[in-house]
Formats: structure tokens, sequence, C-alpha cells
């Protein structure tokens, strides 16, 4: 099952290359994304039942991923989020959990992590999909 996917990062040829890259190699389909903080925030929040994972940067051209973060604290158990940065830092990743985060990636070390948290996410995603179809036809 292809999860949805919405990524907050403001460097264009980052974005795209994320994007391109784990639609071919993990089973992601990207429904949007953004480069500021505010835009994301509302997006995350105003089409909540539309995305099963959210991709966040620290950094941002307007504002800090640190409050796209806070603004995902209520959403779905089976939603979620994670950073991935050059800031994953130990206090960083200390900050993230504290704000709910699922998982925190290094950008420059860590993609392949990112790519294999994708897959295992995906099919869990699957089995509760697979599990909550056949509640619904018994």
């Amino acid at each position: 099952m292809k999860m949805r996917t919405y990524l907050v990062e403001d460097n264009p040829t980052i974005r795209e290359n994320l994007i391109s890259t784990l639609e071919e190699l993990a089973p992601v389909k990207a429904v949007g994304s953004s480069e500021a903080e505010q835009e994301g925030a509302e997006w995350l929040t105003r089409h909540d039942e539309h995305w099963d994972l959210a991709i966040v940067d620290l950094f941002l051209k307007q504002g800090s991923g640190l409050h796209v973060l806070e603004a995902c604290r209520r959403r779905s158990p089976l939603q979620k989020v994670v950073v991935f940065s050059n800031y994953a830092t130990r206090e960083m990743r200390t900050r993230c959990a504290e704000l709910g985060v699922d998982a925190v990636f290094d950008k420059s070390t860590e993609i392949d992590c990112l790519l294999a948290y994708c897959v295992t996410q995906s099919q869990k995603l699957g089995t509760v999909a697979n599990d909550d179809n056949q509640l619904q036809t018994a």
C-alpha cells in the first residue's frame, strides 16, 4: 500500500529529488508539499484525512519545522510524522520526540533509513487496511 506523503522542505532541489527517490524506491505517493511553516501546518491540519506520512525539514524558508510538528500533534495514531534534516543533533532529536515525532533522519547520512522506514510503515498501514476490510465484510 502506498503511503500518501506530504513534504515540508524549502529547498526545491532536495524536495524534487526526495519525492522522486521515495516514489521510485519506497511505497510512497506524494500528495503535496510546501516550503514554509504556515502553509505546511495548515495543509496537514486541514487535510488530516488525506495523508499518512509527513516528512518535515526543521529549517524552512519561512518559519520553523518545529511549529509544523506542533500542529501535527493531534493526528491519527496511523499518521506518521518524521523529520528529515541536516540538524539531527541529539538535542534536536529529543525536542522532536517531545513533540511526538515518530522518527528523525539526518539528510546527509540516513536516506536509506528513511526509505526503510517508509517500507515498514507502508506494510503496517496495509495490514491495518486489510484488517479493517475484513471487519467490514464480516
